[in-house]
């Protein structure tokens, strides 16, 4: 232990321990602005800074330890005089019009600003000017970029990928895409990854919000909107909603207090997912000649971008089941238009999610096989939220409706899809009935549960071993998969998903700097299920109704046109280099 004094405090702390931490673990609050623990230590955005006795040179608290006997003052005047420069410096690059921003409210750089009294800029403003398609589902804002190089460490670090650098050099210095190209010319996962840890509004998703009331507005159209498992989780963070009191069925109200005119739920096509990819993993160990291995889940569109991009050769080995919402967009023009009696050019069918990477794969070119767009439009669990606000609705006041039928059946095997070894267990699930013709226990396969990033099980059904491998994080998902190639490990059956901890803490997920929350949210979705009445898939009413009356069957014709796809039809552009 180390002993040291903080504003006059004597404190113990470990040895090792940065000036950060041990403030934060005594009560003292140091603003950072640049800071992610374990991750971005570099000291760039000085906003940290703290007064050393004896040193002439303030310095950085959080990549600087303590020290026998140091004596710390982390808010002397000297200190907030620096601190309050620095932050004006950075104003000075920064276009603070915080009212037309997309984070004006939840900004890291905003909050230090007002904790500072900063009412002015003393430096002549000069911001870097913006050059992005505006039509690409992420938006990098050139003017907001603080450099404090946040984007470019969680895509290295984490998510494997090296989207983003640094460019220039001195005053120029900036933040861009790698090696010259531009967003659209890379092989970015659209994870979001570096929308949720940006502390400002430099990175944010397409707004898609005006299209979406644009279609509520039309009389001509049915405005059919679907909810992913995981935005329950968390939808309630952005609008003040305790997670206790943010259900589901609150959101169903306030969409159709907006005009909305059918909500579904996706743990419906979850549901859905698992009747054919269950289906397809049996298929495939039965013929295990004819497959190359492991098979792979496909339910996140941001996993498939990765292994187009990093591992074309593998994609073969993606089960050809879309996701969730994708077979649930064409069962609406399919299946729902018949049961409702609606023209399917006039559906405008919508889904709230969790992520960044549904923006695009809703306009992949071969998701239309109803004869129309399987999907018109998605929108993120943030959307959902600066949705709800706008429109005046009063969060307390918000009332449970209940989804629309059909397809408002969800099960507990579903809403666990949301989280990272949810769609493994539910799949293990409904196998383990369609090959011995009982239900094993719900909580059977809750060993490829937790937070670890490469989880690994061997469950035995019937006699049959499948060696089972979830990861989440593409930085797993790469060492993982470069342990396979070398023949280090051996898997049938794969689950990936791009964000950390899964969908939970997809990159379309509610921001609160500085702390990740997918365990928290994953947890809720566990709790959900738990207190589910029906917690297998094969066993949803609606499910059963939906094969009786319109697919036949899991991998009949009709099922495989309407609920698969083919990954190869679209390149990346590395596969086009």
């Amino acid at each position: 232990m180390v002993n040291i004094t903080i504003n006059k405090k004597q404190v113990q702390v470990p040895e090792n321990t940065t000036i950060l931490a041990a403030a934060a673990s005594n009560g003292i609050k140091i603003p950072t602005l640049c800071f992610l623990k374990d991750l971005n230590e570099v000291g760039a955005c000085r906003v940290c800074l703290v007064e050393i006795a004896g040193k002439d040179a303030l310095v950085a608290a959080c990549n600087n330890v303590v020290e026998e006997g140091m004596v710390i003052y982390t808010n002397s005047p000297r200190v907030h005089s620096a601190r309050k420069t620095n932050v004006e410096m950075i104003l000075s690059q920064h276009d603070f019009r915080c009212a037309a921003c997309v984070r004006s409210g939840n900004c890291s750089l905003q909050t230090v600003a007002n904790d500072l009294g900063i009412t002015g800029i003393p430096y002549k403003q000069q911001y870097e000017e913006n050059n992005w398609n505006q039509d690409f589902p992420l938006i990098r804002d050139a003017s907001k970029c603080i450099k404090c190089f946040r984007c470019v460490q969680i895509c290295d670090k984490v998510q494997d990928l090296n989207v983003w650098d640094i460019v220039n050099t001195g005053r120029k210095t900036t933040i861009g895409v790698s090696n010259g190209k531009t967003i659209e010319e890379s092989d970015c996962s659209l994870c979001g990854q570096c929308i949720t840890h940006c502390p400002v509004g430099a990175l944010r998703e397409r707004n898609d919000l005006e299209r979406f009331m644009e279609a509520v507005g039309d009389p001509e159209k049915t405005v059919v909107v679907q909810i992913a498992p995981a935005v329950r989780a968390a939808w309630g963070e952005a609008i003040g909603i305790p997670r206790d009191q943010a259900s589901v069925l609150k959101i169903v109200s306030a969409l159709k207090a907006i005009g909305v005119d059918y909500v579904l739920d996706t743990n419906f096509s979850a549901d859905l997912t698992i009747m054919e990819e269950g289906s397809e993993l049996i298929e495939r160990l039965s013929h295990k000649e004819k497959y190359a291995w492991p098979m792979y889940t496909s339910c996140c569109p941001g996993w498939v971008r990765f292994l187009k991009g990093q591992y074309p050769e593998q994609t073969a080995q993606l089960s050809t089941a879309k996701s969730p919402q994708q077979m649930f967009g064409a069962v609406i023009k399919t299946f729902f238009a018949q049961k409702n009696g609606i023209d399917p050019a006039n559906i405008f069918s919508v889904s709230i999610m969790p992520c960044t990477a549904k923006k695009h794969e809703v306009d992949i070119p071969v998701m239309e096989d109803s004869g129309y767009r399987d999907l018109d439009l998605t929108l993120t669990t943030r959307e959902l939220a600066r949705l709800i606000r706008s429109e005046n609705i009063i969060p307390e006041l918000l009332e449970e409706t209940d989804f629309d039928y059909p397809f408002g059946t969800g099960t507990g095997a579903a809403v666990i899809f949301g989280s990272t070894g949810g769609v493994m267990e539910a799949a293990l699930r409904s196998a383990y009935c369609l090959i011995t013709g009982n239900n094993p226990g719900a909580d059977d396969f809750k060993v490829v549960r937790g937070m670890d990033g490469i989880k690994e099980a061997t469950v035995e059904i019937n006699g049959i071993p499948v060696r089972a491998a979830v990861v989440s994080g593409l930085g797993n998902t790469r060492k993982l998969i470069e342990q396979m190639k070398s023949g280090e490990k051996e898997y049938d059956f794969v689950e990936v998903m791009a964000c950390p901890g899964g969908c939970a803490g997809g990159g379309g997920q509610p921001i609160c700097d500085g702390v990740e929350l997918a365990d928290i949210r994953g947890q809720k979705l566990y709790d959900l299920d738990a207190e589910s009445t029906i917690r297998f898939s094969h066993d949803n009413p609606e499910i059963k109704d939906i094969y009786e009356n319109f697919l036949e069957k899991p991998l009949s014709h009709k099922a495989h046109e309407l609920l698969h796809t083919d990954h190869d039809a679209w390149k990346m552009p590395s596969e086009t280099d």
